[in-house]
Protein backbone atom coordinates (compact mmCIF):
# COMPACT_ATOMS: atom_id res chain seq x y z
CA UNK A 1 0.00 0.00 0.00
CA UNK A 2 1.46 3.51 -0.64
CA UNK A 3 0.18 6.19 1.28
CA UNK A 4 0.71 9.89 -0.46
CA UNK A 5 1.77 12.91 1.19
CA UNK A 6 1.17 16.51 -0.25
CA UNK A 7 2.11 20.04 0.74
CA UNK A 8 -0.16 23.23 -1.59
CA UNK A 9 2.03 23.49 -4.91
CA UNK A 10 3.73 20.38 -4.97
CA UNK A 11 3.49 17.17 -6.53
CA UNK A 12 2.25 13.84 -3.84
CA UNK A 13 4.41 12.23 -2.68
CA UNK A 14 4.84 8.65 -0.81
CA UNK A 15 5.43 8.55 2.96
CA UNK A 16 4.96 7.42 6.27
CA UNK A 17 5.35 10.00 8.52
CA UNK A 18 6.40 10.11 12.34
CA UNK A 19 6.61 13.56 13.40
CA UNK A 20 10.15 14.34 14.59
CA UNK A 21 12.79 14.03 11.61
CA UNK A 22 11.41 15.52 8.73
CA UNK A 23 7.76 16.10 9.60
CA UNK A 24 5.46 17.95 7.48
CA UNK A 25 3.28 21.25 8.46
CA UNK A 26 -0.11 19.39 7.72
CA UNK A 27 0.90 16.07 9.25
CA UNK A 28 1.88 17.89 12.28
CA UNK A 29 -2.14 18.68 12.90
CA UNK A 30 -3.04 15.67 13.51
CA UNK A 31 -6.46 15.50 15.36
CA UNK A 32 -6.43 16.47 18.98
CA UNK A 33 -9.10 13.68 19.48
CA UNK A 34 -11.06 15.76 21.90
CA UNK A 35 -13.77 14.34 19.69
CA UNK A 36 -13.60 10.82 20.84
CA UNK A 37 -15.09 10.66 24.24
CA UNK A 38 -15.01 8.39 26.66
CA UNK A 39 -16.56 4.80 28.82
CA UNK A 40 -15.33 4.76 31.43
CA UNK A 41 -15.84 6.52 35.01
CA UNK A 42 -13.52 8.18 36.88
CA UNK A 43 -12.83 7.32 40.02
CA UNK A 44 -14.41 9.55 43.09
CA UNK A 45 -11.39 8.76 45.57
CA UNK A 46 -8.71 7.01 45.46
CA UNK A 47 -9.63 4.30 46.89
CA UNK A 48 -12.43 3.75 44.45
CA UNK A 49 -12.85 0.01 42.59
CA UNK A 50 -11.11 -0.24 39.46
CA UNK A 51 -13.82 -2.34 38.25
CA UNK A 52 -16.65 0.35 38.75
CA UNK A 53 -19.26 0.66 35.75
CA UNK A 54 -18.64 2.69 32.99
CA UNK A 55 -21.71 5.26 32.27
CA UNK A 56 -22.12 3.86 28.67
CA UNK A 57 -23.13 0.82 30.02
CA UNK A 58 -25.25 2.31 32.37
CA UNK A 59 -27.20 3.84 29.00
CA UNK A 60 -25.34 7.15 29.99
CA UNK A 61 -22.52 8.34 28.22
CA UNK A 62 -19.34 9.74 29.82
CA UNK A 63 -17.56 13.02 29.23
CA UNK A 64 -14.49 13.83 28.13
CA UNK A 65 -14.18 15.38 31.93
CA UNK A 66 -14.19 11.74 33.29
CA UNK A 67 -11.28 10.55 31.62
CA UNK A 68 -9.30 13.85 32.13
CA UNK A 69 -10.17 12.51 36.10
CA UNK A 70 -9.12 9.07 35.29
CA UNK A 71 -5.71 9.60 34.03
CA UNK A 72 -5.06 13.44 35.06
CA UNK A 73 -1.74 13.12 37.28
CA UNK A 74 -0.87 9.66 36.46
CA UNK A 75 1.82 7.96 35.38
CA UNK A 76 2.07 5.84 31.79
CA UNK A 77 2.89 2.77 33.90
CA UNK A 78 -0.24 3.63 36.31
CA UNK A 79 -2.81 4.54 33.26
CA UNK A 80 -1.67 1.14 31.38
CA UNK A 81 -2.22 -0.62 34.87
CA UNK A 82 -5.47 0.78 35.02
CA UNK A 83 -6.56 -0.12 31.69
CA UNK A 84 -5.29 -3.58 32.65
CA UNK A 85 -7.20 -3.25 36.06
CA UNK A 86 -10.73 -1.94 33.85
CA UNK A 87 -10.11 -5.25 31.31
CA UNK A 88 -8.27 -3.95 27.95
CA UNK A 89 -11.13 -5.04 25.78
CA UNK A 90 -14.15 -3.49 27.17
CA UNK A 91 -12.21 -0.24 28.12
CA UNK A 92 -11.11 0.26 24.80
CA UNK A 93 -13.90 -1.01 22.94
CA UNK A 94 -16.12 1.19 25.14
CA UNK A 95 -14.42 4.35 23.99
CA UNK A 96 -14.79 3.86 20.88
CA UNK A 97 -18.40 2.52 21.35
CA UNK A 98 -19.10 5.89 23.01
CA UNK A 99 -17.15 7.48 19.80
CA UNK A 100 -19.53 5.86 17.13
CA UNK A 101 -22.68 7.37 19.27
CA UNK A 102 -21.06 11.07 19.22
CA UNK A 103 -20.36 11.42 15.34
CA UNK A 104 -21.92 14.10 14.05
CA UNK A 105 -23.13 12.63 10.61
CA UNK A 106 -23.98 16.27 9.30
CA UNK A 107 -20.65 17.59 10.08
CA UNK A 108 -19.25 14.29 7.46
CA UNK A 109 -22.17 14.61 4.93
CA UNK A 110 -20.91 12.80 2.04
CA UNK A 111 -17.26 11.39 3.32
CA UNK A 112 -16.22 8.11 3.51
CA UNK A 113 -13.38 7.66 5.64
CA UNK A 114 -11.48 4.45 7.80
CA UNK A 115 -9.80 6.03 10.71
CA UNK A 116 -7.65 3.58 11.96
CA UNK A 117 -6.02 3.60 15.64
CA UNK A 118 -3.40 1.64 16.43
CA UNK A 119 -2.61 1.59 20.42
CA UNK A 120 0.27 0.07 21.60
CA UNK A 121 -0.21 -1.59 24.60
CA UNK A 122 2.70 -3.50 26.67
CA UNK A 123 1.76 -6.84 25.29
CA UNK A 124 0.97 -5.83 21.84
CA UNK A 125 -1.30 -3.06 19.79
CA UNK A 126 -4.86 -2.79 19.83
CA UNK A 127 -6.14 -1.88 16.70
CA UNK A 128 -9.56 -0.27 16.10
CA UNK A 129 -11.47 1.44 12.89
CA UNK A 130 -13.68 3.83 12.82
CA UNK A 131 -15.30 3.06 9.57
CA UNK A 132 -17.41 6.38 8.09
CA UNK A 133 -19.74 5.86 5.28
CA UNK A 134 -23.29 6.68 4.10
CA UNK A 135 -23.57 9.13 6.91
CA UNK A 136 -22.96 6.07 10.05
CA UNK A 137 -19.98 6.08 11.80
CA UNK A 138 -19.37 2.05 13.11
CA UNK A 139 -16.38 0.25 15.07
CA UNK A 140 -14.21 -2.24 13.71
CA UNK A 141 -11.45 -4.29 15.97
CA UNK A 142 -8.50 -5.46 14.27
CA UNK A 143 -8.27 -3.69 11.45
CA UNK A 144 -10.18 -5.60 8.49
CA UNK A 145 -10.68 -2.72 6.28
CA UNK A 146 -7.70 -0.60 4.72
CA UNK A 147 -7.36 2.49 6.43
CA UNK A 148 -8.01 5.99 5.12
CA UNK A 149 -5.41 6.98 8.18
CA UNK A 150 -3.78 5.56 10.79
CA UNK A 151 -3.05 7.46 14.07
CA UNK A 152 -0.44 5.16 16.16
CA UNK A 153 0.63 5.69 19.96
CA UNK A 154 0.96 4.29 23.05
CA UNK A 155 -1.99 3.74 25.18
CA UNK A 156 -1.58 6.52 27.74
CA UNK A 157 -0.80 9.02 25.18
CA UNK A 158 -3.70 7.88 22.96
CA UNK A 159 -6.21 8.40 26.14
CA UNK A 160 -4.33 11.89 26.47
CA UNK A 161 -5.42 12.84 23.11
CA UNK A 162 -8.52 11.80 23.09
CA UNK A 163 -9.28 13.94 26.58
CA UNK A 164 -7.57 17.25 25.05
CA UNK A 165 -4.35 16.65 27.30
CA UNK A 166 -2.25 15.70 24.70
CA UNK A 167 -1.80 18.40 22.00
CA UNK A 168 -1.77 16.54 18.97
CA UNK A 169 0.56 18.86 16.77
CA UNK A 170 2.73 18.65 19.69
CA UNK A 171 2.54 14.50 20.12
CA UNK A 172 3.04 14.54 16.57
CA UNK A 173 6.80 16.70 16.28
CA UNK A 174 7.40 14.78 19.57
CA UNK A 175 7.45 11.52 18.07
CA UNK A 176 4.86 10.01 20.33
CA UNK A 177 2.40 10.02 17.63
CA UNK A 178 2.48 8.55 14.48
CA UNK A 179 0.50 9.02 11.17
CA UNK A 180 0.35 6.80 7.89
CA UNK A 181 -1.97 7.51 5.11
CA UNK A 182 -4.07 11.17 4.26
CA UNK A 183 -3.11 13.50 6.53
CA UNK A 184 -5.77 16.05 5.66
CA UNK A 185 -8.31 13.63 7.00
CA UNK A 186 -6.57 13.64 10.08
CA UNK A 187 -6.88 17.19 10.32
CA UNK A 188 -10.57 17.41 9.18
CA UNK A 189 -12.16 14.39 10.81
CA UNK A 190 -11.74 16.09 14.63
CA UNK A 191 -14.96 18.32 13.60
CA UNK A 192 -16.85 15.11 12.99
CA UNK A 193 -17.16 14.20 16.70
CA UNK A 194 -19.33 16.39 19.51
CA UNK A 195 -15.77 16.66 21.81
CA UNK A 196 -18.05 17.40 25.23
Amino acid sequence: MSEQTSTPGEAPVDAESTGTNGASAEAASAPVATEAPVAAEAPVAAEAPMEAATPAAEGGGASTADLVGLIEGKSDEEIVELIKALGEDSFFGGLFDEMAKRFLPDKAAGKTAVIQYDINMPDGTRSYQVDIAAGACTINRDAPKEASVTLILSAPDFLRLISGKLNGMSAFMSGKLKLKGDMMLAQTMQGWFDAS
